[in-house]
């Protein structure tokens, strides 16, 4: 029962995850700090709670992420080479919670 309790947990973190990641995805060309600690925000939730259900991949893709964010905050000049990188882990993010999202359904 408690591996299926445990399961039932972890498909709702991945139905949140997904929301988090999609919201990402709306603001992440956008540079204002407001969206920036949104950003950052939602890249620090999902590295801790990723790894605590024992999604490391998800885990670290937003250590990467908010990383990334973290750096686009105070570094100016590498602008685009940034911006690529945050796109790249968000990616990876999208497609590592439906993979996790189709092992749980089976």
């Amino acid at each position: 029962m408690v591996d299926q309790e445990l399961d039932d947990l972890r498909r709702e973190f991945l139905v949140e995850a997904d929301e988090k990641v999609r919201e990402i995805q709306t603001i992440v060309g956008d540079r204002s700090p407001e969206a920036l600690d949104r950003l950052n925000y939602l890249a620090h939730q999902l590295k801790g709670s990723g790894g605590s259900y024992g999604f490391e991949n998800i885990s670290n893709d937003a250590a990467e992420l908010e990383k990334a964010v973290e750096q686009r905050v105070s570094d100016d000049h590498s602008e685009g080479a940034i911006e690529e990188k945050i796109r790249l882990h968000v990616s990876n993010l999208r497609s590592e919670i439906e993979r996790r999202t189709r092992e749980l359904a089976q």
